[in-house]
């Protein structure tokens, strides 16, 4: 079995112990108990950890894909620069604040670089497509999601077309009724269940309007979308828990939003340029 790069090695290994062997699972166990451990150490010194032989370090390694210690090694290394995944880092009642930023920041990155190895830069580039063909742009979410929209709506002179993000869900359902076909609607929803979105997308797509739907999963929401943006984080509902969706979808704003920028074209761009220029020498004055 070879190693999905689209999941962090961690998750991978933990994933993967149900099928390890009895002595292969002690390694994975050290491995999802002390990483950096593991990172810094030889195969000689984790076998001795693990009171297993050298060679079942080694065929450790190669049942999840690799060929030898070095190259899990190397792996494992690269995976703890991008932080470490949820399940390592969750915060609890007694976490010093020191401990508490160490494992936020770490939840954060892995969970950003999750949604980097699952996005679909071909559904991207749809999306793109759709906004660069439509002559307004609706934008909805509830809660973290409507921070999302927000931020897309403040991007509207470097998408090139009028965007509105209402809070208010009545706003949204008007706006939603009078869509058309030349209308594009973002709807945002983690779960994808959230039902007044739904009944929104829903609404413009009877209009005729194109539904662009960013979501966490197959879902409801996803069903009635022309394009579906996946963003595929480590959020779950636990108190302590960073909205990290919030964080991805940002991100994913930010990637649409160049990529129609760049995609208008180079007259659109020396726009945008001027306005940039206007607007420093406005926030200096």
């Amino acid at each position: 079995m070879s190693y999905d790069h689209r999941l962090p090695l961690l998750e991978y290994v933990d994933k993967a112990s149900e099928r390890l062997s009895r002595s292969e699972l002690k390694v994975a166990e050290l491995v999802l108990a002390d990483p950096r451990f593991v990172s810094q150490s030889t195969m000689a010194v984790v076998s001795a950890a693990c009171k297993v032989s050298e060679p079942t370090v080694m065929r450790f390694c190669t049942s999840l894909g690799f060929e030898g210690f070095q190259q899990f090694k190397f792996a494992l290394i690269e995976s703890l620069a991008l932080g470490l995944p949820s399940t390592l880092s969750s915060i609890t009642p007694d976490d010093s604040v020191e401990t508490i930023t160490t494992k936020v920041f770490d939840h954060s990155i892995s969970s950003v670089d999750r949604a980097r190895r699952f996005i679909s830069v071909d559904e991207l580039t749809r999306a793109a497509d759709l906004i660069i063909a439509a002559r307004s742009m609706l934008l909805v979410g509830h809660g973290a999601s409507g921070i999302i929209a927000a931020d897309m709506e403040q991007k509207a002179a470097v998408l090139g077309l009028p965007c509105s993000a209402p809070f208010d869900p009545h706003q949204q359902f008007m706006l939603a009724s009078t869509a058309g076909e030349s209308t594009v609607v973002m709807a945002i929803s983690n779960t994808g269940e959230t039902r007044s979105v739904i009944e929104i997308a829903r609404l413009a797509k009877e209009r005729g309007a194109k539904v662009i739907a960013m979501t966490g999963s197959d879902s409801t929401l996803s069903s009635l979308a022309d394009v579906v943006l996946a963003v595929k984080t480590f959020e779950d509902t636990d108190l302590y828990t960073p909205t990290v969706s919030r964080l991805a979808g940002l991100v994913v704003v930010d990637v649409l939003t160049a990529a129609v920028s760049l995609r208008r074209g180079t007259e659109h761009l020396a726009h945008i340029g001027e306005m940039k220029e206007g607007l420093s020498r406005y926030r200096r004055e």
